[in-house]
């Protein structure tokens, strides 16, 4: 009896990806460079601008859906012909901080309904450990009328692709597989070798890869928060903290992490879904969530010291007024989401501060939409504060009269992530 794995690179059977954001449509695409793929996804409006060859994140060029044997789809009827589920949905928290599954389970729903003896269903969402085997398989036995291990396989492969990295690409990263037995492990493995040249390790378990995922962002917002918490000593100190980190950073293990606004749907958002669970087994996990307590405040934090610096210049506050350079979660991606730029524009707002928002890659519409502020197609007048808010390949290198021209005599520019160190000679110059 053949395997999954040698019908699929046999194409007598297809794989289907289910969500086409920012990480399943490059998985769908270089998978449909060699076998049949299904690319699925609820926005009828995102997979018809996919037929055209756009892809609705901004990460991919029209020229990397040549040579796909892909069929996009917003109809869940197409997913029955598929007999390998890769699911790649968003796992959101709510506004209480905590785990959104609603995006998940509807996702599994949609399999389930398309499910058939012998198929497998790998999840690639972050999630806390456990989640697959708990929330996500009794929904899919409930909802197909099919046995868990006797008629259907599950695993769980962590996505890791970074939104604006070119070269950490899915082709290039070790992949972390797990399966619910040998056989599934071993299906799993050889599916994903298809397209991941670097290679997989093969987890003890699927719940081990949940939580090798969800480690890796906590340990970087750890890391990130200590940052963002040195700089607001070394502030108080009068010392520059990127002068500090350059000096540390000359020992050869010392661990090189920056301060700043920490956003986006990964690393601002995973160490609640570890909390969650940790409370559930009753552990109170302390130190990440004094990080995560840390770099949720970083907006007003940033916001507060550069009106405080503004009131030292003799600025009325009421008449103040600053533009904000990036709107975006990091630099150089279109991708709004969990932006702590928003942040520092309540604060300021609060302030009552008029604020002007600015940024090559966003949209006004979705930022008006998110966050209830719009972007602005250009800076207009003079401002007592510039804030370089994100680091967009676009901002870096600007010459000294980009700012000198926009800012008023004792005009502020803070650059929070530094890229101006040592550059600016004649404006007030603050950053983290």
């Amino acid at each position: 009896m053949s395997s999954i794995y040698q019908n699929l690179i046999e194409k007598k059977d297809s794989l289907a990806v289910v969500g086409l954001g920012y990480v399943g449509l490059p998985i769908a695409l270089e998978f449909a460079r060699n076998i049949q793929v299904v690319g699925f996804d609820i926005n009828a409006e995102r997979v018809e601008k996919m037929r055209n060859r756009i892809d609705p994140s901004e990460e991919l060029a029209p020229e990397e859906f040549d040579g796909c044997e892909i069929t996009f789809t917003a109809d869940p009827d197409v997913l029955r012909k598929a007999r390998f589920f890769i699911v790649a949905v968003p796992t959101p928290i709510d506004e209480h901080n905590l785990p959104d599954l609603k995006p998940l389970l509807s996702a599994t729903r949609s399999v389930a309904a398309a499910l058939k003896k012998g198929d497998y269903v790998v999840y690639e969402s972050t999630v806390y450990p456990g989640c697959t085997e708990e929330d996500c398989i009794p929904l899919l036995e409930q909802i197909s009328g099919l046995k868990f291990n006797e008629d259907f396989k599950v695993g769980y492969s962590p996505e890791r692709i970074n939104p604006g990295d070119r070269e950490h690409t899915l082709s290039r990263i070790i992949k972390v597989v797990s399966g619910c037995d040998a056989e599934s492990l071993d299906n799993i493995a050889r599916t994903y070798e298809i397209v991941v040249k670097a290679g997989v390790h093969r987890a003890a378990s699927i719940k081990v890869a949940e939580a090798a995922k969800i480690i890796e962002n906590t340990q970087r917002d750890l890391n990130i928060a200590l940052m963002n918490e040195l700089s607001m000593i070394f502030g108080q100190m009068g010392i520059n903290t990127y002068d500090v980190l350059e000096a540390a950073g000359t020992k050869w293990n010392f661990l090189r992490f920056l301060p700043g606004l920490v956003g986006g749907h990964c690393i601002g958002v995973d160490p609640y879904y570890l909390t969650f669970k940790a409370k559930e087994v009753g552990h109170n996990a302390q130190v990440i969530l004094a990080g995560r307590s840390v770099n949720d405040g970083m907006g007003a934090y940033v916001a507060g010291k550069v009106v405080k610096k503004m009131v030292a210049q003799g600025v009325d506050i009421a008449k103040g007024r600053v533009l904000i350079m990036g709107a975006t979660f990091k630099e150089n991606v279109s991708d709004i989401r969990n932006s702590k730029v928003a942040d520092v524009v309540k604060e300021f707002v609060e302030f009552g501060v008029h604020v002007d928002i600015i940024d090559p890659h966003a949209s006004s519409k979705d930022f008006l939409h998110e966050y209830g502020f719009p972007i602005a197609s250009q800076a207009s007048g003079i401002y007592d504060a510039i804030v370089v808010a994100v680091n967009h390949s676009d901002y870096v290198g600007l010459p000294e009269s980009y700012f000198t021209e926009m800012l008023t005599d004792k005009g502020i520019v803070a650059d929070i992530k530094g890229v101006y160190r040592g550059k600016l000679n004649h404006v007030k110059y603050w950053s983290l």
